[in-house]
């Protein structure tokens, strides 16, 4: 059974509410440090929770001190755009195959 860490990420009080999230100062940074750690398979999923102000992110991490210490390296955390609301350990009970048909 494969274990992944739930992060729920939420705008911090630099976020700018007149603006859209790709507007936000330091957006081509944060994308470009969250498009990495996707491509490296750190970040398996992520997205914002429509209709709230939380963003969901699936980390493939050895434990949350790695996750806390990967977060802080991104340009939204130190400016306060974004702060982390909560990590928790995720244990996959289910899973869809690759390529199932609809």
């Amino acid at each position: 059974m494969k274990k992944l860490f739930a992060v729920i990420r939420t705008r911090g009080y630099a976020w700018d509410a007149n603006k859209p999230m790709r507007s936000q100062r330091l957006w081509d940074e944060h994308a470009a440090f969250m498009d990495d750690l996707a491509a490296r398979g750190i970040v398996v999923l992520g997205g914002p929770l429509d209709g709230t102000i939380n963003v969901l992110l699936i980390f493939d991490a050895p434990d949350e001190d790695e996750v806390r210490r990967i977060l802080d390296l991104d340009p939204w955390t130190p400016t306060r755009i974004l702060e982390t609301k909560g990590i928790g350990p995720w244990s996959i009970l289910l899973e869809a195959p690759a390529a199932v048909s609809k």
